[in-house]
């Protein structure tokens, strides 16, 4: 996700629930509002934030938030998915 005041920070984060509705829940607890720029539907989704966070800690901005284009997040995300099992879309 990406928040309006800082949209050169991305939040990596899970959720049991839908992720647009968890950024609305976010919103409403802030002023401005998270986005979701990328999701995807997982079978272990805290394993691959874990391993995501890892490998950018270097670029870690303030618990959870990391200093990084969010095409880096999402290409990295896509690669770990291919370590852990992901839901079949179809």
């Amino acid at each position: 996700m990406i928040h309006s005041f800082f949209s050169d920070v991305i939040k990596i984060g899970c959720t049991r629930i839908d992720p647009n509705e968890h950024a609305i829940a976010l919103s409403a607890k802030t002023p401005g509002d998270y986005t979701v720029v990328y999701s995807l539907k997982c079978m272990h989704p805290c394993r691959i934030k874990k391993q995501i966070r890892e490998y950018l800690n270097a670029e870690e901005y303030a618990g959870g938030f990391y200093q990084v284009p969010a095409e880096v997040a999402e290409n990295l995300l896509k690669r770990e998915t291919l370590r852990i099992p992901t839901f079949n879309a179809g």
